[in-house]
């Protein structure tokens, strides 16, 4: 015990540095836990946490008996199904992609140029995509049109509105993810690569044999985090999105919960549908964290 304690003191200034992130997760992410009480009570606000009444599990028997909770998870599992399977690799292969050029002034602007739309928020995207898709002045359009193809309105689209939320999200974030990959290539040792120069293997064959391989680590790790995302949403994506056309395709638990808690000021139902998610999103990882257990060694815990 006490030998741990001087190991803290030693790296004392790394906690203190530390210390600024601690406190905002406590004050912004754990001290906020107190209010999923209000999920197991009819909680009104001029009586508070402590003064409204406690309902016990009536919430949960309204969500999972109410007939539009159903589409919405469906929706949710869904749309996030399709970006783990399509937007999970997508980093990884311009990571590769990137790792492999030699030119080094292109593989900087193509990194610039790739995570640039990373830092712009959900607003603003939305307004060029929208304009972007137009079916009067967008440019795929009006490709169409010089093809002699009638124009689709993609955003208010059934067939189409999902593709565009999956292509869309891997736009914004693939280039920043890639980073994370880059990193881990980085510290390959170059003496691998060198090896197999020497006998013979191509530029495929180091990718398959040495790069994958030592990156797999990070891969296991970041696959298992993002599983706990399959039944969240990226509520500002979806909301900006959305339009009453494609309301079927596209209502997500984010925007269901926005409608019910602060349009329809529903607090106790829409805390009794974030809990829901937040658990299953929990399970998803830990049943993923023990499937990597059995195949690899690399975990999270």
């Amino acid at each position: 015990m006490q030998m741990t304690f001087r190991k803290y003191m030693s790296h004392k200034y790394f906690f203190i540095m530390l210390l600024p992130v601690l406190l905002y997760y406590l004050i912004f992410h754990y001290a906020p836990i107190y209010g999923v009480l209000i999920a197991f009570q009819d909680f009104k606000i001029l009586k508070g946490i402590t003064g409204s009444k406690w309902i016990g599990f009536d919430n949960f028997k309204d969500l999972f008996t109410s007939m539009y909770f159903l589409p919405v998870l469906r929706n949710t599992l869904i749309i996030n199904f399709y970006k783990l399977i399509f937007g999970f690799p997508a980093p990884i292969i311009l990571a590769l992609m990137i790792n492999e050029v030699r030119f080094t002034i292109f593989k900087r602007v193509v990194q610039t140029v790739s995570y640039l739309p990373y830092f712009l928020s959900w607003v603003v995207l939305a307004g060029i995509i929208i304009e972007f898709l137009s079916p009067s002045r967008g440019p795929i359009n009006v490709a169409l049109s010089m093809l002699d193809y009638k124009p689709i309105f993609f955003i208010a689209s059934v067939d189409w509105f999902r593709s565009v939320l999956v292509s869309t999200e891997i736009w914004k974030t693939i280039g920043f993810n890639a980073i994370i990959y880059l990193a881990a290539m980085s510290g390959i040792n170059p003496e691998m690569y060198e090896a197999a120069e020497v006998d013979g293997i191509n530029r495929i064959q180091k990718i398959w044999w040495i790069t994958l391989p030592s990156i797999a680590p990070v891969v296991v790790i970041l696959l298992i985090l993002t599983s706990g995302q399959i039944i969240s949403d990226d509520f500002d994506q979806v909301y900006n999105l959305l339009n009453a056309k494609v309301m079927s395709v596209g209502d997500v638990i984010g925007t269901y919960t926005y409608n019910e808690g602060i349009s329809k000021m529903n607090y106790s139902y829409a805390a009794a549908v974030g809990l829901f998610k937040n658990v299953i999103a929990l399970a998803v990882v830990l049943f993923t964290n023990t499937l990597a257990k059995r195949f690899s060694d690399e975990t999270i815990f």
